[in-house]
């Protein structure tokens, strides 16, 4: 049962949040050398519970909707299939969605209490996106641009918790994790376009059409890469930031298979992996600059 709970929860997918606090940390630290153990701890642990009562929340309206039944699922896409094979009852799903949201939020009230005014609007922010995500935001054809600001919040809001600020550098490295967040999302929604269409969704490959959202692809990475070059040359990161443009081949790969297998599910499924793993590998790049700090 243990193992089914995992699977709602898509926990290989929290790596992303981990990924976006890590840089939060690292930034601290290149900025400051300092780090908080006990604030960042707590900091994992409300962001672990936000990101698994948004995936918990997105399993149960998928299915509630009937989109995860008309979805061809992959690994990477088309829902967890919990629900529909009936591991699980749509209501504990549910229910667990808004248990990890009272958690996460309790963990931001306390830090509500200790830094303000400023965490208060981040955490009411998450909260919103959370609840809402898979029924309001994602139909109206949000739902990538609410990944991204996600991802960068959660950087502002880690660096905020342990320098008392938000600097131009915090709103920099916000974006490069925001656009990564979201690319990952934009090309998981490829395989889901009819399921997702024919239930009133409006992804932005619904919005763009699949033949023209294949060329808004490089434009997430580009964002992540040229946040980063700004951050450099206005010496707000590390020279060492660069090395995440080791990550390019694997861009360049995932760009290309898009383009040529879009409108093929299993075609898909690899170029949406290495996705997620060019994702992975230029957060970490990003992360082990900041702490290195050459």
């Amino acid at each position: 049962m243990l193992s089914v709970w995992f699977r709602v929860i898509r926990v290989r997918f929290l790596l992303a949040s981990v990924i976006a606090v890590s840089v939060g940390l690292a930034l601290n630290w290149w900025q400051n050398s300092s780090i908080e153990p006990f604030d960042a701890i707590l900091t994992f642990a409300g962001v672990m519970a936000l990101h698994a009562s948004v995936d918990l929340l997105n399993d149960f309206w998928d299915f509630k909707r009937g989109i995860d039944t008309k979805t061809t699922r992959t690994k990477m896409s088309g829902g967890t299939g919990v629900l529909p094979e009936g591991l699980l009852r749509p209501s504990s799903v549910y229910r667990a969605g808004v248990a990890f949201l009272i958690i996460g939020s309790i963990i931001g009230g306390y830090f509500v209490i200790t830094d303000g005014i400023t965490i208060a609007v981040i955490l009411g922010f998450a909260i919103l996106s959370i609840y809402f995500y898979s029924t309001k935001i994602v139909d109206s054809g949000l739902g990538e641009f609410f990944v991204a600001v996600k991802g960068c919040m959660i950087v502002i809001g880690t660096f905020f918790i342990q320098s008392g600020e938000i600097s131009v550098e915090s709103i920099l490295a916000g974006i490069v994790v925001g656009s990564l967040s979201s690319l990952v999302l934009f090309i998981a929604s490829f395989p889901d376009y009819d399921a997702d269409k024919s239930k009133g969704r409006k992804t932005l490959v619904i919005v763009a059409g699949r033949e023209n959202a294949v060329k808004l692809f490089w434009i997430f990475p580009l964002v992540s890469y040229f946040a980063i070059v700004i951050g450099v040359w206005l010496n707000l990161f590390p020279m060492m930031s660069l090395i995440v443009f080791l990550s390019i081949p694997l861009m360049i790969k995932s760009g290309m298979g898009l383009q040529k297998n879009f409108d093929s599910v299993e075609g898909l499924v690899p170029h949406m992996s290495s996705t997620l793993m060019f994702g992975r590998i230029t957060g970490v790049l990003f992360v082990i600059s900041l702490l290195v700090g050459l």
